[in-house]
């Protein structure tokens, strides 16, 4: 999945003369958590959030009533607060590499660029959303994984087993254990009818089946 397919392109967008009022007002109505800042050329300049907006608003100068510290922060423009450095994206940049970038910069939004122009924004809430829909995660799935040596034909071994067995897949993916060199867990989810099944043809070719928490996972490594 790419970016470009569930970008939001409703933007919705200030000048860097808008006061922290007007985008307070225009974040509460719109109910976002980003604005995006883009001057007369509408080129992307900044990126201003809910949370940098609420942390002026705790102003240390709680000797101001509300009407005063209001009409100084009525003359406090985006541009003084926003984020100029903005991290963005591509259309055709993937989801996990969305993730990725949102982890590493440690921030919750991705404008998206296309040619150089502003196309779109993606949250962390979105990249969630079609991450939990790609591993299938339902109230009908169960999730089962089993430890293998990372070698050709494994996953295959795997796959065959439960097709032999007659299991619909309905997610499968793999995650190396970065504190076990060579190991890597293949991670499955089936309906929950089909689990039983799963667990008792996978446990028939060998393969050591985890199907909850487990402190000690010694018992499932292989040989």
């Amino acid at each position: 999945m790419y970016i470009g397919r569930i970008m939001h392109t409703d933007l919705i967008t200030v000048s860097p003369q808008t006061t922290l009022v007007e985008a307070k007002k225009l974040i509460q109505e719109k109910r976002i958590d980003h604005l995006l800042v883009v001057n007369d050329k509408k080129k992307l300049v900044g990126i201003v959030s809910d949370r940098d907006l609420k942390q002026y608003w705790a102003s240390p100068a709680t000797s101001l009533s509300t009407h005063e510290l209001n009409y100084l922060l009525d003359k406090v423009l985006v541009s003084m607060v926003m984020i100029k450095t903005v991290v963005t994206v591509a259309t055709n940049t993937t989801i996990e590499r969305a993730a990725l970038i949102m982890q590493q910069n440690r921030i919750s939004a991705l404008p998206v660029m296309e040619d150089d122009e502003l196309a779109g924004i993606i949250t962390s809430t979105d990249v969630m959303g079609v991450l939990l829909q790609a591993i299938g995660i339902s109230d009908d799935s169960i999730r089962l994984s089993v430890f293998v040596r990372d070698s050709i034909g494994k996953l295959a071994e795997v796959t065959a087993c439960l097709k032999d067995a007659g299991v619909n897949l309905q997610s499968l993916f793999c995650w190396p254990e970065s504190k076990l060199e060579g190991i890597t867990q293949i991670v499955m989810r089936v309906t929950s009818q089909d689990g039983d099944k799963a667990i008792s043809a996978l446990t028939t070719k060998g393969f050591k089946v985890k199907s909850k928490y487990e402190k000690d996972i010694t018992p499932f490594l292989p040989a």
